[in-house]
């Protein structure tokens, strides 16, 4: 695609670019990405990847603007309140730069849909918030062969990762399977109001360089980001040859709504532990309770408390019987979120009087040995 005067004008710095020049601003032009998720994450990448001059944006969205989202959700103002995300995202993105298509698609992604919807679009971009999204994405992404750049956030951490077909893993790779609820979402948790927005201008770079070809992708590695300590770290990941979805003999061969989530046993069997508190327990460790470490082998490799057993939360359910009877068991995490779900799932399945550290291995960080690092 050629590109006009005004263009030229619009992208001159991306002109001025030896790695992008005219070649890759017309890559640019002819790119179709598909953003789902208008909201703490999507708001910078479409905003950015408009700006850029991407020629077809979608936004995918089912939500309307609430006075909570503007906190982060940069695409909206006071004067959108109530209206749908997808069409105020689109008329915002309209009026930045009239050169592009933007195309609202105000819908919840389901099994039934999500083939027709990003069959449109050569790249896709997750910024959704449920995990159930997230999955079904990555699922329909790996089945049709798009590229998937996927972050998330909660409330002062966030990661983010790319998939490429035949290239590397994919999310399944990294986190075969959770349910939502596992981490609670922004209206639950919090979530510090820059955050977003550095994830999801990551991957607005992430998408640019992939259309352009110019860089590096973040392929086969995952990049996490930790606010309060400006920090990023990044993990060497691999594709998995039993993954259910991308592996030698998947089990996905169609994209799939999550079974309807059992009814979650009440929290009140739940014990909250503090780092401190828990410290106390484990002294001495001859009457030391039980450590469930329900974190990822990643994360847990990297550190943990002596002596905890590493079950991630998605194999919890058919692992329950790795788990001591009547040793009133402490679940860990790395912030609290996991931990808890994990809590719940021990009850329903008849763990007695299991116990949640507050804070996780972050909390123990803080309150007890800050050398321990924490991924």
């Amino acid at each position: 695609m050629t590109l006009t005067a005004a263009e030229r004008a619009r992208y001159q710095r991306h002109l001025s670019l030896r790695e992008i020049g005219a070649a890759g601003q017309e890559k640019l032009k002819a790119a179709r990405v598909l953003i789902v998720g208008a909201g703490g994450l999507g708001s910078p990448a479409a905003l950015y990847l408009a700006a850029a001059g991407c020629g077809t944006l979608g936004l995918v969205d089912f939500d309307r603007v609430d006075v909570s989202n503007l906190q982060r959700q940069v695409l909206f103002d006071t004067a959108g309140l109530e209206q749908p995300k997808a069409e105020a995202g689109r008329a915002r993105l309209a009026a930045l730069n009239p050169e592009i298509r933007v195309i609202a698609h105000a819908l919840e992604l389901k099994a039934a849909n999500v083939r027709a919807v990003l069959a449109d679009y050569d790249l896709v971009i997750d910024g959704s918030d449920r995990l159930s999204t997230r999955y079904l994405v990555n699922d329909a992404c790996v089945l049709l062969g798009r590229p998937l750049i996927s972050a998330a956030i909660h409330r002062f951490e966030g990661q983010l990762m790319t998939y490429v077909p035949g290239r590397g893993p994919c999310y399944r790779c990294l986190f075969p399977q959770a349910a939502d609820g596992v981490v609670a979402n922004c209206a639950e948790a919090g979530v510090l109001g820059v955050l977003p927005g550095v994830l999801g201008t990551l991957e607005a770079t992430e998408a640019i360089k992939l259309i352009t070809g110019v860089g590096t992708p973040l392929i086969g590695r995952l990049l996490t980001y930790d606010a309060l300590e400006l920090r990023f770290q990044e993990f060497r990941v691999e594709r998995r040859r039993d993954c259910a979805v991308c592996g030698d003999a998947p089990t996905i061969t169609e994209p799939r709504d999550p079974p309807r989530p059992a009814a979650q046993a009440p929290a009140d069997g739940v014990r909250r532990l503090t780092a401190r508190a828990l410290e106390a327990l484990l002294s001495p460790p001859q009457q030391a309770p039980p450590l469930i470490d329900v974190r990822e082998p990643w994360e847990f490799d990297t550190s943990h408390l002596a002596g905890a057993l590493n079950i991630p939360l998605g194999q919890l359910p058919q692992r329950l019987a790795e788990i001591p009877r009547g040793g009133a068991p402490v679940f860990i995490c790395r912030s609290g979120g996991r931990s808890m779900r994990a809590c719940q799932l021990a009850l329903a399945a008849g763990v007695a009087s299991p116990a949640n550290l507050e804070g996780g291995m972050l909390g123990w960080a803080a309150e007890v040995d800050p050398t321990i690092p924490v991924a």
